[in-house]
C-alpha cells in the first residue's frame, strides 16, 4: 500500500435565525447559524469526511447518524476528534488539510486564525499542517441569498515508516 492517501469531503448547511454559528470549532458573532442535527460546524463535517474517505473509512453519517440521539446537539470537535482516533488506529497521521469555506456574509477572515489554532489543538497537528481560506459564491445560489453556507476540503495522511 502507497504510505500516502487523499480524501475529499464536502458540507452544506442551511442558515437559520437566531441559532449559534459554529465554524471551524469556535462561535462567530452573527444574525444565522447553521441548522442540524449536531452544532452544524460544516468545517468540522468536511474535515471528518476528507479524513474518514482518506483511510478508505465511509463518511460522517455512517458513523455519526443524524438519527442516532447521542449526537444531537453535540460539538463537531468531538466528532472530529473520535475521527482522529479512528484513524490513528489505522496506523494514519495527518499530513496536511485544505479547507474551503463557501459563505457570503459575515466575512470570515479575521476569524480564521483562531479556526486554526482551535482545530490545531483538536486535531494535534500544527497550524501550518492546516488551511482555511473563505470566499462567496458572489450573491449565485443558495449561498449567494445567504440561505446557507458550504465547505469543500481535501486531506493528506500518510503511515509514518516504523
Amino acid at each position: 500500500m502507497f504510505p500516502f492517501r487523499i480524501g475529499q469531503g464536502y458540507d452544506v448547511h442551511q442558515l437559520v435565525e437566531n441559532r449559534p454559528f459554529w465554524l471551524g470549532g469556535i462561535l462567530i458573532p452573527h444574525t444565522h447559524g447553521a441548522k442540524g442535527h449536531s452544532d452544524a460546524d460544516v468545517v468540522c463535517h468536511v474535515l471528518c469526511d476528507a479524513l474518514l474517505g482518506a483511510a478508505n473509512m465511509r463518511n460522517i453519517g455512517f458513523h455519526f447518524s443524524d438519527t442516532d440521539p447521542q449526537w444531537k446537539g453535540v460539538d463537531s470537535k468531538v466528532l472530529l476528534a473520535k475521527v482522529l482516533e479512528m484513524i490513528r488506529e489505522k496506523g494514519f497521521e495527518v499530513g496536511n488539510v485544505d479547507v474551503t469555506i463557501v459563505l457570503q456574509r459575515p466575512k470570515l477572515n479575521p476569524y480564521i486564525p483562531e479556526m486554526k489554532t482551535c482545530l490545531s489543538r483538536v486535531m494535534n497537528v500544527s497550524e501550518e499542517d492546516i488551511s482555511i481560506k473563505a470566499t462567496t459564491s458572489e450573491h449565485l445560489g443558495f449561498v449567494g441569498r445567504a440561505e446557507g453556507i458550504a465547505a469543500h476540503c481535501v486531506a493528506l495522511i500518510y503511515k509514518p515508516e516504523k
